[in-house]
């Protein structure tokens, strides 16, 4: 709501002016972080194709697609004979893709599921750690997550990785973000007052007790395992500079994982 208000005068002057790109939502509207809307997405489409080799005929899965921003330049990429699905816990986010994108592409899907979050979503007792994701078996070539596993607790983690090993195809990509926890990164955080998280629960820690999934953070030898676990295999890992490393030695604000399966 503070969001909406404070871009309030912005998004009226563009709309009444014209001056408004319709491919865009409303600032007042984003709600999945700060930056270029536009931009960042640009730059994930760079590293779909780069890195995690994705052609115009693949099927892409976008888990906590908020309002659009990973979708909108995929519609660019993705010819009639690939497709793309989103889903997202925030219900206004996904009924901005279904007016604006899905309308124009039908073959950009998207849902709204109600799961709880202390962040974003308490107006359920849903749980992701129970949820089944809605697609069949070997659906995906390329499954995406930006900002979500740093929402999220391990049992939820856990459960997420064992659907997308399920409903990711054989030869298949993961790309995934989280705050990743070893020597180095402890080191560093340990001076942060913005990114230190100084509440640890054994193999994850806290940025904030009282809201436990604005900030998690995971011991980088216990994703390794889940990994192992849901046989996924780690291609590329990517760190970021949120701990304090620096910003030429780092990849994004966020640490990226690529993962495949065999």
């Amino acid at each position: 709501m503070i969001r909406r208000l404070y871009y309030l005068p912005t998004d009226v002057w563009e709309k009444v002016s014209g001056k408004r790109n319709n491919n865009v939502p409303p600032k007042g509207m984003i709600f999945i972080g700060s930056g270029d809307f536009q931009k960042i997405g640009n730059h994930y489409l760079d590293l779909f194709i780069a890195k995690c080799q994705l052609k115009p005929e693949h099927r892409v899965l976008d888990i906590g697609c908020g309002i659009g921003r990973i979708a909108l330049p995929l519609t660019t990429y993705l010819n009639a004979e690939g497709s793309y699905d989103g889903f997202d816990i925030v219900k206004r986010g996904i009924e901005w893709c279904q007016k604006n994108i899905s309308r124009r592409f039908p073959n950009f899907r998207f849902i709204h599921i109600d799961l709880k979050n202390d962040l974003y979503n308490l107006s359920t007792q849903q749980t992701a750690k129970s949820f089944v994701f809605p697609y069949k078996d070997h659906s995906f070539d390329l499954i995406v997550l930006t900002s979500v596993f740093t929402h999220m607790l391990p049992e939820d983690v856990e459960n997420y990785l064992q659907e997308i090993n399920r409903v990711l195809d054989r030869n298949g990509k993961c790309l995934a973000t989280f705050f990743i926890l070893n020597e180095e990164s402890k080191a560093r955080m340990s001076s942060s007052e913005e990114f230190n998280f100084k509440f640890n629960r054994g193999h994850y820690s806290l940025l904030n007790e009282q809201v436990k999934e604005a900030n998690i953070a995971f011991e980088e030898s216990y994703l390794q395992d889940l990994f192992l676990k849901n046989q996924l295999t780690e291609e590329k890992k990517l760190y970021g500079f949120w701990s304090g490393r620096p910003k030429e030695n780092s990849f994004d604000f966020q640490d990226t994982i690529i993962l495949s399966k065999p």
